[in-house]
């Protein structure tokens, strides 16, 4: 008995003394494809297997990278200034309208059609009317992002609150739980796996049309960088912005997974 009790304790301290140790060998291999594509890029360019001036060295990025970060970091804020309310506002009106409608089943038939019909359109085909109808394209992006980002986290959250477990209401009424209690201690909990799956996906779609909208007629912005040393012939800028840009949205990602997990602790892995 003496030796088992302590052993435990003792992988546990290797297992927390080596964070370093343990996330080289939970991701090798993928560091491992990602070097393989550094590398298979370095060779095409190197060797002019695809055109040149598309395709510049690394060390041509590296240099643009070097000389424009500031630049970056300034794009990055318009970027998140434009994607945070348009973000806020979609997942807000998206929990009203899913609560709604995966609660009541008389307000599902009547609704959830036309809210079905509406999604389908793609935000990119309204474009056009947003910027002809709205009164900045600043009005126009943020429609247009936040259109896009509703759709995932409002059907989340309808079929999150309609597969509650009948049990879990049943003891609601039990314990005497009605009304805002009810909603908060049970539906909430329970429909909250859907949701925050559905918030996730939203989220790297809005990073879509975010970059759509920075491309087409804003002044900064990640999108906007990319798409201007694209029109100017400058391609170590331009995939520099991109590289970029792809490092902060995986960052972005990576940090609304860990919220993910730690809010739904509780769940089974």
């Amino acid at each position: 008995m003496s030796t088992m009790s302590d052993s435990r304790p003792t992988s546990t301290t290797k297992k927390s003394a080596n964070p370093v140790v343990a996330f080289v060998m939970k991701y090798w291999i993928t560091g491992l494809i990602f070097l393989a594509i550094v590398l298979a890029y370095a060779f095409i360019a190197e060797n002019g297997i695809l055109n040149n001036f598309l395709f510049p060295s690394i060390s041509l990025i590296g240099e643009a990278f070097v000389n424009n970060w500031h630049i970056f970091l300034m794009n990055m804020v318009y970027s998140f200034r434009l994607l945070v309310p348009a973000v806020a506002i979609a997942t807000l009106v998206a929990l009203i309208i899913g609560f709604l409608l995966g609660i009541s089943g008389r307000v599902r038939e009547v609704f959830h059609p036309v809210v079905y019909t509406v999604s389908v359109i793609p935000s990119i085909l309204l474009a056009p009317f947003a910027l002809l109808l709205a009164p900045s394209f600043r009005a126009a992006s943020l429609f247009l992002v936040t259109f896009a980002t509703i759709w995932p986290t409002l059907f989340a959250t309808i079929t999150g609150v309609q597969t509650i477990d009948k049990r879990y209401l049943d003891n609601a009424a039990t314990l005497g739980l009605t009304g805002f209690k009810r909603f908060y201690k049970v539906v909430l909990p329970a429909a909250s796996p859907s949701i925050i799956a559905g918030f996730v996906n939203a989220l790297r779609g809005s990073f879509v049309t975010l970059v759509y909208a920075e491309m087409y007629g804003a002044q900064y912005g990640m999108g906007f960088f990319v798409k201007k040393y694209t029109e100017y012939g400058l391609y170590g800028e331009a995939w520099a912005g991109f590289v970029f840009m792809v490092v902060v949205l995986v960052i972005v990602m990576q940090i609304f997974e860990k919220i993910k997990n730690y809010m739904l602790r509780w769940t089974i892995d």
